[in-house]
């Protein structure tokens, strides 16, 4: 089974009515996996000399085209591991939850072809890439319960 460490970053806002909203990004058909699924900013964690959190900001940038001006970093929860046997990977997910300046306009790159502000809780109504909901709740802990 190959190892492969990812980042996912999870981006919060204040939405119109008040309420906490997530951003999910519809997967395109030009990514290696997962195609056609709604997952967090997302990549691979390269044997680079970048931390994590280096390289979940540098993800931000390319996916969102957020700066580092544009976002800031609530909370780095703790690894989630798991396998999934049909693409033989055992996945090691860092995530990420990074508060949005409110007015920063989002503008998503070729791994992408939809972006939506949702509740957090309202995650399970999408066909996400896996354990999208776990990642969030080590970052997010009220999104068990947060309705939609």
């Amino acid at each position: 089974m190959r190892e492969t460490p990812v980042v996912t970053c999870f981006l919060l806002r204040t939405g119109p009515h008040g309420h906490d909203e997530v951003l999910i990004l519809r997967r395109s058909g030009r990514v290696r996996t997962y195609r056609g699924r709604w997952a967090g900013v997302s990549g691979y964690l390269e044997s680079t000399p970048l931390t994590a959190e280096e390289q979940a900001r540098r993800e931000v940038q390319e996916e969102t085209g957020l700066s580092s001006a544009d976002i800031e970093l609530v909370r780095a929860g703790d690894p989630l591991t798991f396998e999934d046997p049909e693409l033989g990977t055992r996945w090691t997910v860092y995530p990420f939850l990074f508060r949005v300046r409110p007015g920063a306009a989002i503008a998503i790159d070729w791994e992408h072809t939809e972006a939506r502000w949702v509740r957090p809780g309202a995650l399970g109504r999408y066909r996400t890439v896996p354990r999208l909901r776990e990642a969030l709740a080590r970052v997010y802990p009220a999104s068990r319960d947060d309705a939609a």
